[in-house]
């Protein structure tokens, strides 16, 4: 259902039926699991979440990652970040 660098892969999901009577699959929200950092990094004009995550963990779709370490619900709310702590990446503790 979720590609394996998701938040969500391999999360638990469940069966919903919709005001119109159709069946949908939900996935149980993800709890923000911050990994230990590596460093910092200083945002410049034009730094997107997923440029940032492909130069220091390799995969855009890692962005996630940024936002439970910094402790951001979404990453429009971390955007406004200056400075924003850089994951060790996957697999961290």
């Amino acid at each position: 259902m979720f590609a394996s660098n998701s938040r969500y892969y391999g999360l638990a999901t469940y069966q919903v039926t919709t005001s119109d009577g159709q069946s949908r699959i939900a996935v149980v929200p993800a709890v923000p699991n911050p990994l230990q950092l590596a460093g910092f990094h200083r945002r410049v004009s034009g730094d997107r979440l997923d440029l940032i995550s492909a130069r220091f963990l390799k995969d855009p779709a890692l962005f996630w990652q940024f936002c439970d370490s910094n402790r951001s619900p979404t990453p429009d709310a971390l955007a406004a970040a200056d400075l924003i702590g850089v994951p060790k990446g996957p697999g961290a503790s």
